[in-house]
């Protein structure tokens, strides 16, 4: 069921989004009067060359970026009408993200890399919540190992756990499985379907058509356009 036609209320939308960068000799609008909605439980996936504007469909969405024209609301708060410091709070609270490069901080071990999002947004929460995390995921064996002990498949698995772990509203991934052979990337797809399934909207973006194929809908960046597939 394309849940974006269900009674799943709407977390991510766009209405009339242009974005366009100079370059030193002229203009180049990546995105041009893009409307687009998600709803809680979706998963979607964005493809398209490189260069086509993925990224910066996810920068627009998490506040990273703001547009020069249109308007962008995520759980009804309108991130055009925030400063960077109210994106950056905001986005804290209510958006997670993951990255090709997992970002863990080398330093602390996993519990300490999960339990830091929950620190920042001014959480409280024990050890053996991370741990049942862990465990749901698969992960409870490596609680107390440090990022270069991990597998790259693991350290993501773990990413993916923190950008969640603060319950967000909105997961936004850009290429998350980049980095990974058939195996991990099977294991960090089949983590985020797992996520989607509990109810947060996830919103991917990927050069890959087997990752893409997990996703509920399939939207498509070109010469500056978004074109869904449409839904069996």
């Amino acid at each position: 069921m394309n849940r974006s036609q269900s009674k799943y209320p709407s977390v991510a939308m766009m209405t009339g989004v242009s974005r366009a960068f100079d370059d030193a000799r002229f203009t180049r609008t990546v995105l041009n009067n893009i409307d687009f909605t998600a709803n809680a439980g979706d998963l979607v996936a964005i493809t398209g060359p490189s260069g086509s504007g993925k990224s910066t469909f996810l920068h627009l969405l998490g506040g990273i970026d703001v547009p020069d024209h249109g308007h962008i609301a995520v759980n009804g708060m309108d991130l055009t009408s925030l400063n960077e410091t109210g994106r950056t709070l905001f986005r804290r609270k209510h958006i997670g993200l993951v990255f090709q490069f997992f970002n863990l901080i080398p330093t602390l071990n996993v519990i300490e890399n999960l339990r830091l999002p929950l620190e920042l947004c001014s959480i409280r929460s024990d050890d053996s919540t991370i741990l049942a995390l862990l465990e749901r995921f698969g992960l409870e064996h490596q609680a107390h190992a440090y990022p270069d002990l991990l597998s790259g498949g693991e350290q993501q698995r773990v990413a993916v756990i923190r950008a969640t772990i603060h319950k967000p509203l909105l997961i936004l991934a850009d290429e998350p499985t980049g980095n990974l052979d058939d195996c991990q990337s099977r294991a960090v797809l089949d983590l985020i379907r797992q996520i989607s399934n509990d109810g947060t909207c996830v919103i991917m973006a990927t050069h890959s058509q087997s990752a893409s194929e997990y996703a509920d809908r399939h939207c498509t960046i070109k010469n500056g356009k978004l074109h869904e597939a449409s839904q069996a």
